[in-house]
């Protein structure tokens, strides 16, 4: 009874947690603009199903992406065992599934057991890219201490789960072949029968073993659940709305400023009343003139690199990286949301993304390509927070390259971004013909 106490402290207090964190999280989202994606839902949904939860876009990479998919099945898949570990943990049972599914729970047992040895294969390839072979994409400027070390935590914490499960699960194979106590016969174990031999054959020992592993396994879950909201990893619960919320339009597309479009039409039209739209600033200076789906997007950003390999200004030796810029915007989202916890919502830290995170430099040397946000496994949309970024820089301090100032001077007078005039436009044609 006292176990059960115990696993029950230990599962409220991390379900609690867990909700708090992810709460903070989603204020923290919700503080951006409000854009509606409301519209084409089975769209949407068809979206979702593909590039969450089909992972289309991962293919592209082919080894990366059979890795991935062991582990993503092994998290989706053996979160049904931990099911069973949990109602074992509350009521004092012991593989409570085993007798009303027959049979079948050998089968599941064995599918869980084999996937479980392809995560741990999946981990060990992973590690090695990471720390042997040093794969380009993994390095960075921003790739430096945390980020760097996150990765390998996780990775580093999947082997140690999958291990303790396996080692459960022989040591509970070997109790059941002594006729043991409650282990009852519960199926096959494929996987952890191979290494079954090596374990002492002392029953006590199997039972201290058996139950470590049991605690093990389960109290790491739930201290990675936890541990989600705080790290790049938190993609696998937010990959399936960021993707829901894609932008449906074509990539790319500039969308119009309500105030400047109405200012255009009064200008063009004296008889035209422009709505009232408060505005407070033009384009984004901080991560709160962003929308939520900007700040949703950096939250689910997997940190992988795919972005910032393709990136033409990157591949140039460029300062730019999309990858840093979905980094930076998170950290300081996260940045405003501690200030709002500890100082309320009125406290100014005279910081913001421009500037103190990203630089003009970055901004500029973007081609607006689109390359990033095709390559991105999750939908993410760097180009989106760059162009407006640019806006505030161009709009409100005035403070756009020479080139672009001389061709938004050549628009203004000619009506294109070369000095020719109007009349002169059609010439060529004379000097080709």
């Amino acid at each position: 009874m006292s176990a059960q106490i115990i696993f029950i402290i230990i599962l409220v207090a991390a379900i609690y947690l867990f909700a708090k964190n992810a709460g903070k999280v989603r204020r923290n989202i919700m503080l951006g603009k409000s854009l509606d994606r409301s519209d084409q839902p089975a769209k949407r949904f068809m979206v979702m199903a593909n590039v969450a939860f089909g992972q289309t876009k991962m293919t592209k990479r082919p080894l990366a992406a059979v890795m991935h998919f062991f582990i993503y099945a092994g998290f989706v898949i053996i979160n049904l065992e931990v099911l069973e570990i949990m109602i074992d943990g509350v009521f004092g049972t012991h593989r409570v599934f085993a007798a009303p599914l027959g049979s079948l729970y050998g089968v599941l047992i064995g599918g869980f057991e084999i996937l479980a040895l392809l995560v741990l294969t999946a981990c060990v390839v992973f590690l090695a890219r990471r720390n042997v072979v040093h794969l380009k994409r993994f390095s960075g400027v921003e790739m430096k201490a945390w980020p760097k070390s996150d990765a390998n935590y996780i990775l580093l914490v999947e082997i140690v789960l999958m291990t303790a499960f396996l080692t459960m699960n022989a040591a509970d194979y070997k109790l059941q072949l002594l006729h043991f106590g409650h282990y009852i016969k519960a199926g096959s174990f494929p996987v952890s029968a191979l290494f079954a031999p090596i374990l002492p054959d002392s029953a006590n020992t199997l039972i201290v073993t058996e139950r470590v592993c049991w605690w093990l396994h389960i109290v790491g879950i739930l201290a990675f659940l936890n541990y989600l909201p705080y790290s790049k990893h938190f993609h696998i619960l937010l990959a399936f709305p960021n993707t829901y919320y894609s932008n449906l339009e074509p990539k790319g597309e500039f969308n119009n400023i309500p105030a400047v479009t109405n200012e255009v039409k009064a200008m063009l039209d004296p008889s035209f009343t422009p709505e009232d739209i408060g505005i407070s600033r033009f384009g984004a200076k901080d991560v709160t003139d962003l929308t939520w789906k900007n700040l949703l997007d950096a939250y689910t950003c997997t940190e992988c690199g795919r972005c910032t390999a393709v990136c033409p200004a990157n591949i140039t030796g460029k300062l730019l990286s999309p990858r840093k810029i979905m980094m930076d915007t998170r950290d300081r989202i996260t940045e405003v949301g501690n200030n709002l916890d500890k100082h309320g919502k009125d406290y100014n830290d005279n910081k913001s993304l421009l500037d103190n995170y990203i630089t003009h430099e970055e901004l500029w040397a973007c081609t607006t390509c689109n390359a990033c946000t095709e390559a991105c496994p999750v939908n993410i949309d760097p180009l989106n927070i760059i162009t407006e970024m640019r806006r505030y820089i161009v709009m409100e301090e005035a403070q756009a390259p020479a080139s672009l100032n001389n061709a938004f001077s050549n628009i203004e007078n000619n009506g294109a971004p070369w000095k020719y005039s109007n009349a002169d436009r059609l010439n060529w044609i004379e000097d080709n013909g």
